[in-house]
């Protein structure tokens, strides 16, 4: 892509095979998609959505949105760092802007993003028009473009169709843990049609079915691909770390090498040694999972 290429993106990104008895003894090929190695800063599914963002924001000014801890506010933010190009991050919580700025956030205004915070009712409505029309006047944005929270929208679905074509004839079922679904949404429509794609949402609520079902209408004209949802594995909530997935992920580091991203990754891999063990991949099955990011302790400089 125009102006991206510069930064040199690893694609297609590596195909990784573990031995883990876990799955070995229920005749079950792990593998591990690394998308984390696509690109130092801009890592994983974040580089597939924003891409094509930043392709047709054409060198305007970019608006998002996120929360407190948002991978995606920063990814942003190191993109408009790489390419030079000016970030706004609308910011849930406008008890946030009298307070000192997490690492999460002071990443983000140390690579050079403004911030604006709202409260939460207003950002709730974010995507209602006249509530968004008033948050761009309030940013002093009304020219800048656009992308949604989690940055998922159609541009980003449809270039995330690539992850599910690199993994094309590769695996049987391909998994990955969701946010807001875009990723799956373009992923899903990629892969051939004797795979499946199942998805580990990270958030409570049970909403993402028709999330995804929506974001492939508009991407593609109608739902596309096999996939399903498994919402059991979200450890009470986005953000939510509790002891024993922390623990679990500590073990699957020690186990491989591979750093554990543990808000969406870590519930990924949890969700699919469980699944393993309750019988839900036949004898034979080879499984993907698609590693979205690396911690961010990890990422950060």
């Amino acid at each position: 892509m125009t102006g991206l290429d510069t930064l040199r993106p690893r694609l297609p990104s590596p195909l990784q095979e573990l031995s883990d008895p876990r799955f070995a003894r229920h005749g079950v090929r792990l593998l591990l998609k690394r998308d984390d190695l696509i690109h130092p800063e801009l890592i994983g599914n974040k580089w597939r959505k924003l891409a094509p963002n930043l392709t047709a924001a054409a060198g305007r000014t970019v608006l998002t949105f996120g929360g407190a801890y948002s991978n995606h506010l920063r990814a942003t933010a190191a993109a408009g760092r790489l390419l030079a190009l000016p970030t706004i991050g609308v910011v849930r919580g406008e008890e946030l802007a009298d307070r000192p700025l997490n690492p999460s956030l002071a990443r983000c205004t140390a690579d050079g993003m403004r911030l604006h915070f709202v409260d939460r009712p207003t950002y709730r409505r974010k995507t209602e028009p006249d509530t968004l029309a008033r948050v761009l006047r309030a940013a002093d944005a009304e020219e800048a473009y656009v992308v949604p929270e989690g940055g998922s929208n159609t541009p980003a679905v449809r270039g995330c169709r690539a992850l599910g074509e690199e993994l094309s004839g590769r695996a049987d079922v391909v998994a990955i843990a969701c946010g807001t679904g875009g990723t799956l949404a373009g992923l899903a429509a990629g892969l051939a049609p004797d795979q499946r794609c199942l998805g580990v949402p990270v958030l409570k609520g049970g909403f993402l079915t028709a999330d995804i079902e929506s974001l492939q209408r508009r991407a593609f004209g109608a739902r596309r691909g096999a996939w399903t949802l498994d919402d059991r594995f979200h450890f009470g909530g986005y953000a939510r770390i509790p002891a024993a997935l922390d623990t679990f992920a500590e073990d699957f580091e020690q186990r491989h090498g591979v750093p554990v991203e543990r808000l969406y990754v870590a519930k990924l891999l949890y969700g699919l040694v469980t699944l393993t063990e309750e019988g839900a991949f036949p004898r034979g099955t080879t499984l993907a999972a698609v590693v979205t990011g690396r911690p961010y302790s990890a990422a950060s400089r």
